[in-house]
């Protein structure tokens, strides 16, 4: 497993945290949460299990404020549906956002929108970089991609057929693969990409992505997916028709895990997704809690929220069949409110 790389603002002030409510009540009264100070944690497709232990981080670093939380968003994979379900969480008056933008562009004007009617909002694991958000909190994409490539050389060597499938629009997941056919290009030109399909994380769609790219290229060596949707669909494409490409994907699901046990899937790059949520909120109490601090900047003057993270990094965990148990998902849920 990577080790975390934690932004040193974040960590600085979980520290001053700490250290006020050991030393001095006042202090500590001014980074606990009033009655009914709420949080809310906004995603799509919010029945995907990829949000589970992330709104468990959420809420653990929430209890530790006194804090409240909601998990919100829309069980759909449609940006308009997910728009609307973030302005409904705005007419709730959170005390803040952590929001899984669909895509970027698209969310711009709603998140400056609430930042400006005094409603900070962090984003995590994709991002609207250019929007007002004052922090981002994600796994290291490129990290993730050149991993992914250096696996599959040295699995296949350096002259093997490859292919990709991917779903355009969002951020990290467009990382992911346009990063990975960089540093295959760049570092390993004798590797072939023999096939690139949009699956938009749609795993029937990936099915048959999978399906066609196997027909039309027997040899094919090794498949790279950014998210565990497509990695079910595609799984099941290849063991139908029998094949062996090395298949390695994004994120974990407790159907991959299964497949990775059985030997059916290489290994899954899987964003730590408890320590996302638990920075993301962090990052999101600070924000709206700035007044703990005071920057040497000129925020008093130009009005912006003095905590600004750009980008913390949750890092990421390699699961293989050797520690797959360790990522049950029941397991870990086992005696915790999912709520």
């Amino acid at each position: 497993m990577r080790k975390f790389a934690i932004a040193g603002a974040v960590a600085s002030l979980a520290i001053t945290a700490v250290a006020a409510n050991t030393t001095s009540a006042s202090a500590a009264e001014t980074i606990q949460c009033e009655p009914g100070e709420t949080y809310v944690m906004n995603v799509m497709v919010s029945s995907h299990p990829y949000w589970v232990p992330v709104y468990q981080g959420f809420k653990q670093a929430a209890a530790a404020f006194g804090c409240e939380t909601i998990f919100s968003g829309t069980p759909d994979y449609d940006i308009t549906k997910q728009i609307a379900s973030f302005e409904q969480d705005l007419v709730k008056s959170p005390a803040g956002i952590l929001l899984h933008p669909m895509q970027a562009d698209p969310f711009i004007q709603p998140i400056d929108q609430a930042v400006d009617g005094g409603t900070p909002v962090v984003t995590f694991a994709a991002d609207s970089p250019n929007s007002k958000r004052s922090s981002y909190i994600t796994s290291d994409n490129l990290a993730e991609a050149k991993f992914a490539a250096e696996e599959i050389v040295k699995q296949l060597g350096d002259s093997a057929e490859y292919a990709v499938l991917e779903n355009p629009g969002q951020s990290n997941h467009d990382l992911r693969v346009t990063a990975f056919i960089s540093y295959m290009e760049d570092n390993y030109p004798d590797m072939k990409l023999v096939g690139r399909q949009a699956t938009n994380q749609d795993s029937n769609a990936a099915y048959r992505a999978t399906a066609s790219i196997l027909q039309a290229n027997p040899n094919l060596g090794a498949l790279w997916i950014p998210e565990a949707g497509s990695a079910e669909g595609a799984v099941s494409a290849v063991i139908e028709a029998g094949a062996s490409p090395l298949v390695i994907h994004a994120d974990i699901t407790p159907t991959t895990l299964e497949h990775i046990k059985a030997g059916n899937i290489h290994m899954a790059l899987s964003p730590n997704q408890g320590m996302q949520g638990f920075l993301g909120f962090l990052a999101t109490f600070f924000a709206v809690h700035s007044e703990v601090f005071d920057p040497f900047n000129d925020y008093k003057v130009s009005g912006y929220t003095p905590f600004q993270l750009p980008f913390a990094d949750n890092g990421f965990a390699v699961i293989t069949k050797a520690n797959a148990e360790s990522f049950d998902l029941n397991k870990y849920m086992e005696g915790r409110d999912p709520n």
